[in-house]
């Protein structure tokens, strides 16, 4: 076996550990990076990439859909659902020289394309190559989550990991799941001319959402022909492909659900079997790695970063996540992740997104949470572009602080982020009011938010007063 000693040995080619990756060699330091799988890992093949762009396709199909409403006539548009996943898989092409083992090579990283397994704190195995590191990093992100669900070992499913190599248009794609994956693919189908039913066995979809925000995502969904079953669980499944049989239970009774599909999108489960963790002695629960703040484990010189170190799965917190541990590990300087400010978008049309605290997290916190909405349907820009609806939110603590905020709308994902920076402190919501911005833009709804907080203050009858004794003054 060939042993090789290594600064910095990264298990893991998904976003986290590309970043670390990156920027270890380009400081010079000597990087060893392990991957059996894709390089780019479940973001580029099977998740964040693959999703959106599906969803893009989807749109078009709504906008020429929607055209007569604008004095288009079009009709009802013809989908070729294998071209729609060619667009998918030129998406993922572009992207993926940025993420490949060629260009990591080229920085400087030696890439081994094989299983990593620790063989004590110091040691990892891959393939035929014992690598010793001064440090390491566990990146290996997680996958999906199938549940015991009696007969569903027996039945033809798609995951996110294969449902993007599918060439024919489901007739009827059931979804168990109506978190963000299976909401999202839910609408795409739908618009791309299936018959979508999602199953979710909580009392509502996207449950982590503030509910009035969810609400209009439900609203938008419905209306489009998505059968949605909230508080049904999946009992047994049964039956073979393009035949697949349900069995429900919900508030009603037992019920059977015929479907030609069925996609599992009921979580996430933390990719840690086989690291052999138990020999480094790193401590791990079901629900990942266990690190602190500063996201290094259990043993001071492993790090683990991204999903499987629990924590919110999104692809921008392992990038977050991997720029804490290089200030960490190489730097030596004080660092630890952001927890209070993460965003998080589920890219339906229109999207919702969160930054902070929702109503409920602050509630259930004891927080005292104050509420103030916006309507976004008032944005001059929406309605230049026939939208109606849409809803934003801000959440202060009992003493006024903000403390998080929503907004469900086209491209709210885009407009979220400068409220978390009012969150951590680094603005105040008057600079965002008094922000000039181009008009009529989108960008307007931030801005707009922050007016109407601080209108409450500005024409408050204190306020009245000051001005009336002010105008007794010369010019």
């Amino acid at each position: 076996m060939k042993e090789m000693k290594v600064d910095v040995c990264v298990i893991g080619a998904g976003s986290g550990g590309l970043s670390v990756a990156s920027g270890s060699a380009q400081l010079g330091v000597k990087t060893v990076l392990i991957e059996k799988g894709e390089m780019g890992g479940d973001c580029l093949n099977y998740g964040c990439v693959p999703s959106k762009a599906l969803l893009h396709v989807g749109k078009v199909a709504q906008t020429i859909r929607k055209a007569d409403q604008f004095g288009i006539t079009v009709g009802e548009p013809q989908v070729n659902y294998a071209k729609a996943m060619d667009h998918v898989h030129e998406a993922i092409a572009r992207i993926a020289p940025h993420d490949s083992q060629e260009r990591f090579e080229g920085l400087g990283v030696h890439v081994i394309r094989d299983f990593g397994r620790f063989v004590d704190s110091h040691t990892v195995e891959a393939g035929d190559t014992c690598i010793k590191a001064k440090f390491f990093v566990i990146a290996t992100g997680s996958s999906a989550f199938v549940p015991p669900v009696p007969g569903l070992a027996d039945v033809p499913y798609l995951t996110n990991e294969n449902l993007f190599e599918q060439t024919e248009k489901p007739e009827h794609l059931a979804i168990m799941g109506g978190g963000p994956i299976g909401i999202e693919m839910a609408q795409a189908h739908a618009r791309l001319g299936s018959k979508v039913t999602v199953i979710e066995m909580a009392p509502t979809i996207m449950g982590k959402d503030d509910p009035d925000l969810v609400d209009i995502v439900r609203q938008r969904l419905v209306a489009e022909g998505i059968n949605l079953l909230e508080g049904t669980k999946v009992a047994e499944v049964s039956g073979t492909a393009g035949e697949i049989s349900l069995t429900l239970e919900g508030a009603e009774g037992s019920s059977t659900l015929k479907a030609s599909h069925l996609l599992i999108a009921t979580g996430r489960k933390v990719n840690t079997d086989g690291l052999n963790l138990e020999a480094a002695g790193v401590d791990y629960t079901r629900g990942g790695i266990t690190v602190k703040p500063n996201m290094r484990t259990s043993r001071r010189h492993i790090f683990a970063i991204g999903d499987v170190a629990g924590g919110p799965q999104f692809t921008h917190m392992a990038g977050h996540h991997a720029s804490v541990v290089v200030r960490e590990m190489l730097f030596r300087m004080a660092a630890k992740a952001e927890t209070k400010t993460v965003p998080w978008v589920t890219y339906t049309d229109p999207e919702l997104a969160q930054i902070g605290m929702t109503e409920t997290a602050a509630r259930e916190a004891g927080l005292d949470p104050k509420v103030e909405l916006t309507q976004i349907g008032g944005v001059d820009r929406y309605i230049a572009e026939g939208v109606d609806g849409g809803l934003a939110k801000l959440v202060f603590d009992g003493k006024g602080k903000l403390i998080g905020a929503g907004m469900v709308a086209p491209n709210a994902g885009d407009l979220i982020a400068p409220l978390g920076m009012v969150i951590s402190g680094q603005i105040k919501l008057s600079a965002l009011a008094s922000q000039i911005v181009p008009y009529p833009t989108h960008a307007d709804v931030p801005k707009r938010m922050a007016g109407a907080h601080l209108a409450s203050y500005l024409f408050a009858d204190r306020t009245r007063r000051l001005i009336s004794w002010l105008l007794k003054l010369p010019a």
